[in-house]
């Protein structure tokens, strides 16, 4: 069975004596989160006892003290390492300050349990971690499926991941467009939005939301200001709401807002927005054009191709640390901007779907120091596509 890169980082966490930090994995839904420590589990010899809040009427505090005790007892009374899973932990009510008192005694009590924890919901988790366990934790991230893994688990080619994207329980779905479509709207994009971030946020417009998000898909890879979303929105109310409503789309790893570069922060935060997909798939099971119409027009092709660079650099950036952001002036553009420190790279992806005039020249005369990288075309020094979303070609000098 296929096995993304973070299994052995869960393993080795998990093996570690000297680390009495939790491990958290996020990310969003449908990316093997929990698949991961099944995978992991099989890589260490140590007792571990694994539970699922999601199997649970009612998981409530006395429901994981329960098991946390469980878990404690393999510990042969505090003498011998034992790991303690935690899926779907979200499920249990007011789960973090729960978890906050039973890992505070742990560490008071010297007691040798190493804790993982995951959930569906990285909106949930997120807003867990910020209020009760800061400096308890690391982070173990899984971001949606790269090209690299697709083609290794799935033998995906270059155009099926275009048109499909990455994620790995539709792929045996893809023989089958209309049901493949089906399962990116029932099972992936409904539940992240009715389940995380409606559930989680006092949304007052839960259409606005959904209709946001589809609007976001189909202009992805483009700019559009806040006041153009208000425009194309029914009773979308004010800019402020809309740009929220984005903001937490992003943070269910559904579609973003890429802003533009800018020395200057207040001008970052102004600027009109990039909208960007977290996966390709969102734009193709979402319209009603299908493989062939995606793949040989080269206006959507080419919009394709500059989501999936996009989506991949998203994905890569918090592991990577880096920011991820477009430039404009004037006519002149540039695609992507990256910021990691002192260090910039400028990306300009040539697809055939572009518009605008490069801006490449003019932003390296301003930044002398970024690194240019060109994805498709016949400029010298261009990459393909292809060999990028493959992570063959170094993002910073």
């Amino acid at each position: 069975m296929f096995e993304r890169h973070q299994v052995a980082v869960i393993a080795q966490r998990m093996r570690e004596t000297n680390n009495p930090l939790m491990q958290f994995i996020i990310g969003p839904r449908q990316t093997g989160k929990s698949t991961m420590f099944v995978q992991a589990l099989h890589h260490v010899d140590m007792p571990c006892h694994v539970v699922n809040a999601d199997d649970v009427v009612n998981p409530d505090a006395s429901w994981l003290q329960i098991e946390w005790q469980q878990a404690r007892n393999l510990t042969s009374g505090g003498k011998a390492p034992a790991v303690f899973v935690v899926d779907e932990i979200q499920k249990v009510q007011s789960w973090s300050t729960v978890v906050k008192g039973l890992y505070d005694r742990d560490r008071r009590e010297g007691t040798p349990l190493k804790v993982m924890l995951t959930g569906s919901s990285s909106l949930l988790l997120h807003k867990g971690l910020e209020e009760s366990l800061m400096g308890r934790y690391e982070l173990i991230r899984s971001p949606h499926w790269s090209y690299r893994e697709c083609s290794e688990a799935f033998d995906f080619s270059f155009e099926d991941y275009l048109y499909h994207g990455g994620y790995p329980g539709a792929a045996p779905l893809v023989s089958d467009d209309a049901r493949w479509r089906n399962y990116i709207r029932d099972a992936i994009v409904e539940p992240a939005i009715s389940r995380d971030v409606l559930s989680l946020e006092n949304i007052r417009k839960p259409a606005l939301m959904r209709a946001l998000f589809w609007l976001a898909a189909s202009y992805s890879g483009q700019e559009l200001s806040y006041s153009k979303m208000v425009g194309q929105l029914q009773d979308a109310g004010n800019t402020v709401t809309v740009a929220g409503y984005l903001d937490l789309l992003g943070k269910a790893g559904l579609v973003t807002a890429i802003p533009k570069f800018s020395d200057k922060e207040l001008a970052k935060r102004r600027s009109t927005p990039r909208l960007m997909v977290y996966d390709t798939a969102f734009m193709t099971a979402l319209g009603d054009k299908g493989r062939a119409e995606w793949l040989e027009d080269s206006a959507r092709r080419g919009h394709l191709v500059e989501s999936a660079v996009g989506a991949r650099l998203l994905a890569r950036a918090p592991e990577e640390g880096f920011e991820v952001m477009w430039w404009r002036e004037g006519v002149k553009e540039v695609d992507f901007v990256l910021r990691r420190d002192d260090a910039l790279s400028a990306i300009e992806v040539k697809s055939g779907g572009e518009s605008g005039q490069s801006g490449m020249s003019t932003l390296l005369k301003k930044y002398p120091r970024a690194k240019r990288i060109v994805v498709g075309g016949a400029a010298a020094g261009a990459c393909t596509a292809e060999d990028f979303l493959l992570d063959k070609v170094p993002l910073f000098n």
